[in-house]
């Protein structure tokens, strides 16, 4: 089996892709596998599908509301699981999970990893993971499962790092747009510019995607002109709170990005 992100890349062509993030277990515990489906159905390319955490310190006050509200709801990393092995048959599409490193340390990695096969997932990002640990740790186990551990970089990232980490890793590189916490925002300004242009400079072998910011067609296209596509996070769990309904939700994200 070839992992589906690195299938998915290479048969890119010229296609801009549209990734879009939603927290498990919000705003119903049980809404998981519909949100998923309904991206799927609706063209979305891969999802990443947060796990829940009580300090989530890289997102932004929307992220952390449903993080709070999925807890409570019940959302706990082996529930979300079993839930993604119920639709495992019916997704054909990458799952990339997104939990910070308490929950998966918890979980046990090699334990994490076995499930992430058996769930049907094909990688992982862990925003708070030290690369250090992540090459000495993480890598050797997610390799030997044939999982992609995405790693994010930043404006504040140095050259060295960068190059650093399009060496060590497969699949593609998070670009975050900005050094900020997750959260819409209107417009890139020129300095965001000049970060994209500097790294398409690099001409780095992993693909990138932008995330961080991305609510409307001005940000989304600023996104896709510098990368291989958008990551929308926010924006699209704001939609499935206040709709309540994954189609309902997506109907209004693309009004919004049109």
């Amino acid at each position: 089996m070839v992992n589906k992100i690195n299938t998915l890349f290479a048969q890119r062509g010229d296609k801009k892709f549209l990734s879009l993030y939603f927290c498990a277990g919000a705003p119903t515990l049980e809404g998981t596998a519909d949100v998923i489906l309904a991206m799927q159905r609706r063209g979305i390319d891969f999802i990443e599908v947060g796990i829940p955490f009580s300090d989530p310190l890289a997102d932004g006050p929307v992220i952390q509301t449903a993080a709070t509200k999925a807890l409570k709801n019940g959302m706990s990393v082996k529930l979300l699981f079993e839930q993604l092995k119920a639709i495992k048959s019916q997704v054909t599409i990458p799952l990339i999970l997104m939990g910070y490193l308490n929950p998966i340390l918890h979980y046990g990695i090699e334990a994490f990893c076995q499930s992430c096969v058996e769930a049907g997932v094909s990688g992982m990002i862990i925003p708070d993971l030290p690369f250090k640990d992540y090459l000495e740790v993480v890598k050797p186990v997610a390799d030997r499962y044939d999982l992609r551990v995405i790693m994010l970089i930043t404006p504040e990232t140095s050259e060295e790092r960068i190059r650093f980490i399009d060496d060590h890793t497969d699949g593609f590189i998070y670009m975050v747009s900005s050094a900020a916490i997750t959260g819409a925002q209107k417009s890139f300004d020129e300095a965001k510019q000049d970060y994209f242009r500097r790294i398409n400079a690099m001409q780095l072998r992993n693909p990138r995607m932008i995330g961080f910011g991305i609510s409307n067609a001005q940000t989304l296209k600023a996104a896709q002109d510098n990368a291989a596509g958008a990551i929308i996070g926010s924006k699209f769990v704001t939609l499935l709170d206040e709709t309540g309904n994954p189609d309902a939700a997506l109907d209004q994200l693309f009004a919004a990005l049109a």
